[in-house]
């Protein structure tokens, strides 16, 4: 996998309108975008009992996918649609990220008492409304690159391939304190994604 990242790393930086610091900059952009994602991908290794690459890959995939994807539409969107967007993104990656933290936090709370020792099965509609929720404020960045005329093709795939990185090492994270905490950690990772929830809430809201 390190070979293709290199390859694509090599691409773009051989293109004529991307130099080095335009890289740079985005690559910077893609990691703060990534941050949700990355808080987000620990809570689903939190509640991992067992490793499998396939799911790691799975979820990296989910939210280097959007990330990548929701520049994309921001940019294509343009500055007619910008007010709209940023006055209901917040609300709608809140009402999600509520959702599925609440979803989570009960979950960990019945199996505790219940004492239950499933498998973990990977919910994809979930991981779906979790990567939407999380790329939101992309969409956003990407109608700023539609203004700058920024290369967008190159642009929304270095943050999708950092996002991609950064979410696969969070899933590992998770699963260390997972493994560490059972039910105590699904617990927690509900009431993480409650707060990441709430903070998108109130940073756009300009309260925090």
């Amino acid at each position: 996998m390190h070979k293709f990242f290199y390859a694509w790393a090599s691409f773009i930086l051989g293109r004529k309108e991307f130099g080095m610091s335009l890289f740079i900059e985005i690559f910077l952009i893609g990691v703060g975008l990534s941050m949700d994602a990355f808080a987000v991908s620990i809570c689903k290794g939190l509640s991992m009992k067992k490793i499998k690459k396939r799911d790691v890959f799975i979820i990296a995939l989910f939210f280097g996918g959007f990330q990548a994807l929701m520049p994309f539409i921001g940019w294509f969107l343009g500055k007619g649609f910008e007010s709209y967007i940023m006055s209901i993104d917040h609300w709608i990656a809140f009402i999600l990220l509520g959702i599925i933290g609440g979803k989570m936090l009960i979950d960990g709370i019945k199996a505790e008492d219940d004492e239950e020792t499933g498998e973990f099965k990977l919910d994809l509609k979930e991981l779906f409304l979790l990567a939407i929720a999380t790329s939101i404020d992309a969409l956003a960045v990407g109608i700023t690159f539609a203004f700058l005329n920024y290369p967008i093709v190159e642009c929304m795939s270095i943050i999708g391939c950092t996002t991609f990185i950064i979410s696969f090492i969070g899933v590992y994270i998770g699963k260390i304190f997972g493994s560490k905490y059972e039910h105590k950690a699904e617990i927690a990772g509900g009431i993480i994604l409650i707060v990441i929830g709430l903070k998108i809430l109130l940073e756009h809201l300009g309260i925090f």
